[in-house]
């Protein structure tokens, strides 16, 4: 496969995964700085690792739950908890990761992820299961006035 090929299978399963709004914010973000990181993550993170076929995307997601909270990044955690929701993760699986990982990363590392999974949860449960990349559907127009 070409690196065309691999940004172009990355950046689906990335929007996928994380949502078109996610994307196309980090995208319109872009600056000189980061833009080699953004197409290195698309290539590689996206288009190399989660497309192979070893692992569902659903274990995928809930392998790098477990990792971002032994690293304590709170930011990706967050993000990665509304992709695990995405990728059909149940909110009784992700408690038995931050379980999990309660023993192996540490009582308050587990704590913290426990409250931002409750505010995903939460989050979620407020759009009615919408997923953030459909949209809502429209308010009836007033007619103006003139």
């Amino acid at each position: 496969m070409d690196e065309r090929e691999r940004h172009r299978r990355g950046m689906t399963v990335r929007r996928a995964v994380l949502g078109d709004a996610h994307v196309d914010r980090a995208l319109r973000g872009r600056s000189a700085l980061d833009n080699d990181f953004q197409d290195l993550i698309t290539r590689y993170a996206w288009g190399e690792i989660w497309t192979r076929p070893g692992l569902p995307r659903a274990t995928r997601s809930l392998i790098t739950l477990a990792m971002l909270v032994a690293l304590n990044r709170p930011d990706e955690l967050r993000l990665h908890l509304r992709a695990a929701l995405r990728n059909r993760v149940t909110a009784a699986q992700i408690k038995e990761v931050l379980l999990q990982a309660a023993l192996y990363c540490g009582v308050p590392a587990a704590n913290s992820a426990f409250h931002l999974a409750a505010e995903v949860l939460a989050e979620r449960k407020t759009r009615g299961k919408r997923r953030p990349t459909e949209a809502r559907p429209a308010a009836p127009r007033r007619a103006l006035r003139s």
